[in-house]
């Protein structure tokens, strides 16, 4: 049965099965007589105008929606759960802090939430999709007590499709009290996803990011079936119809490398690569806020601050009534959520060719990667599978050093599959059609973070660009003797300081002392999924 059938029939629904250690007035009455009033597909304007008459958002100075998520400014990490069922025993990567919940107690929930919905004066109901039905997709029906969420899911999501697969249900329910005694969870916030019902449930917390990255996670464990690689990477397309991806972690320079201004976007952020190629699994993007200016990410720029984009806990001078964009005291993870058609040059279709090169981004913060190096197809699996990226000081209460981070398929959080499964699929499409991978440091050179110096953005795009408009396919290359990595000797406008990361440091001795510091790092992180 649909969800919103499902809903709109709900009239006397008998209590779940009685779970363990509950009296019976723990559970689920029949709910009341009076029933919510369900705005199925509303406008984007009408959706705005309810977050505003709720008190629950404002306008900016451009007519931007101004949305704070109270205690939650980024993702439950520790509150993901999956229904534990025969199939996901043996399916999903626990060990990447999944964890398991029993069928009774999904069904509990789920119940409670619905008649906690249903009681409510009125709810949001929206169809969406993701991915693409040409390739794989999967239509979403959304239902939530936040007009601002629907909007969300108007922005990030695409229409719903006729011939994608059957669809997933989304419960949204921000507000719902969880009860971690009575539902056996660990804390007041749950993030669930049942493959058996095809259902996600977000409850106790507001940030919409979790509505996003649990469809990624569900297209993360489904799309591997069909041949299918899932990709936490932005993907960008050349006039002449060349198509590149970027993978990278938070804060490593996927959107804003993937938004360039002299490139069609395809999507900032989840992609799947199929034997046809590239598709955005999203219809919008949800970029980090914190820092853009207009010279920086004059795209994400202009696309924030219009009309109609989605703020989430950015600041706004009530004085001055203008944005602040450097501001942290809300978080440094403010976001910008926008639909595509915010974005001037972009590919309509969302879908692209077989990339020519894969992009890997790390920000190294200890100061020994290459600005730019060329990997073999071993070396570019070792790096799927690693994922590096580095903290430095400040981003994490205790971090007083560079700390090497790694996440897997760079998106280890959304990955419920074990990363060998993605990688071994990564590596056959490399193979099969001659994909090449380049590593770019968008981090530090010349010392580690405190004493060298972050390769500035313009930098880094004249590497991109370079690759992108074939340059260094007639270029020499030198292999660098603590990875094994081969960098380019000479780019057009780089001098060999910036280019061999050994010759940016004040002495040799120091940076390979770092260098085989983060090498032994990175052989033991390997050696954790080979054995």
């Amino acid at each position: 049965m649909s969800l919103i059938n499902e809903f709109t029939q709900l009239r006397s629904l008998r209590p779940p099965r009685q779970i363990e250690g509950e009296t019976a007035e723990d559970t689920v009455t029949a709910p009341a007589v009076a029933t919510a009033r369900i705005f199925k597909n509303a406008s984007r304007s009408f959706l705005m105008q309810k977050a505003l008459f709720k008190q629950q958002a404002e306008l900016g100075p451009h007519g931007e929606l101004l949305i704070l998520t109270g205690s939650h400014t980024g993702r439950a990490v520790d509150d993901k759960y999956v229904v534990h069922t025969e199939m996901t025993e043996k399916s999903v990567w626990w060990e990447n802090k999944v964890k398991p919940m029993g069928e009774e107690a999904f069904e509990h929930l789920y119940a409670d939430v619905l008649n906690y919905l249903h009681r409510l004066p009125e709810v949001f109901f929206t169809e969406r999709s993701v991915g693409s039905a040409s390739h794989y997709a999967l239509n979403i029906e959304f239902l939530s007590e936040l007009p601002s969420a629907a909007l969300f899911t108007e922005y990030m999501f695409k229409d719903k499709q006729v011939f994608a697969e059957d669809g997933f249900k989304i419960l949204h329910a921000p507000f719902f009290e969880v009860d971690p005694f009575k539902y056996g969870t660990r804390s007041d916030t749950v993030i669930v996803t049942s493959f058996e019902k095809k259902c996600i449930l977000i409850a106790g917390t507001q940030y919409a990011g979790e509505i996003k990255k649990s469809m990624f996670s569900v297209m993360n464990y489904l799309a591997p079936l069909e041949g299918i690689l899932p990709m936490h990477a932005g993907a960008n397309q050349l006039e002449n119809g060349e198509c590149f991806a970027f993978f990278g972690l938070s804060g490593t320079g996927k959107t804003t490398l993937a938004t360039e201004p002299r490139t069609l976007l395809i999507g900032d952020d989840e992609h799947g690569l199929s034997e046809r190629g590239l598709f955005n699994f999203e219809g919008g993007c949800y970029a980090k806020t914190f820092r853009l200016s207009p010279e920086t990410e004059p795209e994400i720029y202009r696309a924030s601050t219009r009309f109609g984009s989605f703020l989430e806990n950015v600041k706004m001078n009530h004085e001055t009534h203008e944005l602040d964009f450097f501001d942290s005291s809300i978080t440094e993870n403010g976001r910008s959520s926008y639909p595509l058609e915010f974005i001037e040059k972009r590919v309509l279709s969302g879908e692209g060719g077989i990339p020519k090169d894969i992009f890997f981004l790390c920000a190294d913060a200890f100061g020994v990667m290459p600005a730019v190096s060329r990997l073999t197809l071993q070396q570019a699996v070792d790096h799927f599978i690693l994922g590096y990226t580095a903290k430095v000081a400040g981003t994490e209460i205790g971090v007083q050093t560079p700390k090497a981070t790694f996440s897997p398929c760079f998106g280890a959080p959304f990955m419920l599959r074990h990363p060998m499964e993605y990688a071994k699929l990564f590596a056959e499409i490399l193979e099969r059609h001659r994909i090449q991978v380049w590593l770019i440091n968008t981090g530090w050179r010349g010392g580690a973070y405190g004493q060298g110096q972050r390769f500035p953005l313009p930098v880094t795009r004249d590497i991109v660009r370079a690759i992108q408009h074939h340059e260094l396919e007639s270029a020499e290359f030198e292999v660098e003797p603590i990875f094994g990595l081969h960098i380019p000797r000479k780019i057009r406008g780089l001098d060999e300081t910036t280019l061999n990361p050994m010759k940016s440091w004040r002495s040799e001795e120091e940076y390979r002392t770092a260098a085989e510091e983060l090498r032994a790092l990175f052989e033991n992180q390997l050696g954790r999924f080979r054995h």
